[in-house]
């Protein structure tokens, strides 16, 4: 089978391995059809880590996917493989679980080869109206679920989303088929202020502009990974109000104006990743209320991988696939 691995930050490279043959119990054997790539594994690709979690050999990437097992049911693949017995699993966190194996981190490989093996609980069955890219995008989702459960949004309240890439234009959807009765959006490019227009804000500003919006808003959703994101995620909502980070900060530090977070009082959630939120996710999509579709904006081939990797690291569209 061909895998695409980094061999060191900035370098990937495809080449054949062989295929997995051993498949333990509970396992499926699944053929990758779709992978998404993520803000994190460009950390992975261009800085080698995220944080203080670094690559130890060289790392097959990717845990946004799809595929198909060998009786060719189509499939959504979680990535995160839980205990399911720490306390945290069995409080209902299995996204804090300490021993958690997560595809494309650490020591387990992700979803850039062509054939793997994966627990069974783990796979959902792609329904036919969700294509392979649309269930790639499924992992954003999830995420993009367990950052609004986090927000504690309530029906008719007003939600600010500061950073406008996938995970955030998903937020501003499931803001908007939650009956929030306005949404904003504060990106820096144009182009996805205007998606996010599309995928239902009410209103769509670059940061300066934001700066000076007089706010009051019920919730912020931080989905960029700056302090400055931060700062102004913060002067957009009310006292009392809640804000959710979910950016990754490219040097592992986030400072904001404790003054200003204190004076109104502020609660701020960190998110980690989803809980079991893919049957949620896939209902979603299926009801019509988050379009996955239309976010994917490029597709490459295995073989391109490095330029794939490259071209999402310009931004310049909304979701890059590896096909």
């Amino acid at each position: 089978m061909r895998v695409a691995r980094p061999t060191g930050a900035g370098d990937l490279r495809v080449a054949r391995e062989p295929d997995p043959d051993d498949v333990p119990a509970g396992h499926r054997r699944v053929r990758v059809t779709a992978v998404g790539l993520c803000g994190s594994d460009l950390h992975w690709f261009a800085e080698g880590g995220i944080g203080d979690a670094v690559v130890e050999q060289p790392l097959v990437l990717g845990h946004e996917f799809a595929g198909v097992l060998d009786d060719g049911t189509r499939v959504a693949v979680d990535p995160a493989i839980p205990c399911g017995l720490c306390e945290s699993c069995l409080e209902g966190n299995p996204n804090l679980c300490p021993t958690v194996r997560f595809a494309g981190h650490s020591t387990q490989d992700g979803g850039l080869r062509e054939l793997l093996v994966w627990p069974e609980h783990r796979l959902h069955p792609l329904p036919d109206t969700i294509s392979d890219a649309g269930g790639a995008v499924l992992e954003p989702l999830g995420v993009a679920v367990h950052a609004f459960d986090l927000g504690h949004v309530r029906i008719g309240s007003t939600v600010a989303v500061v950073g406008c890439g996938p995970i955030g234009l998903l937020v501003v959807q499931l803001a908007r088929a939650s009956g929030a009765t306005s949404v904003l959006a504060v990106e820096p490019l144009t182009h996805r202020r205007q998606a996010a227009l599309d995928y239902g804000a009410d209103l769509a500003l670059s940061p300066d502009e934001a700066a000076t919006y007089p706010g009051g808003f019920d919730v912020a959703f931080e989905v960029a990974g700056t302090d400055a994101a931060v700062d102004t995620a913060m002067q957009l909502v009310r006292p009392g109000a809640r804000v959710v980070l979910a950016g990754i900060p490219d040097d592992d530090r986030t400072s904001f104006s404790a003054a200003l977070a204190r004076r109104k009082g502020l609660s701020l959630i960190m998110v980690r990743r989803m809980k079991d939120v893919y049957p949620r996710a896939i209902a979603l999509v299926q009801r019509g209320l988050v379009d996955v579709e239309s976010l994917v904006t490029a597709r490459y081939p295995l073989e391109r991988a490095d330029e794939a990797f490259a071209a999402a690291v310009k931004r310049e569209g909304l979701k890059t696939v590896i096909v």
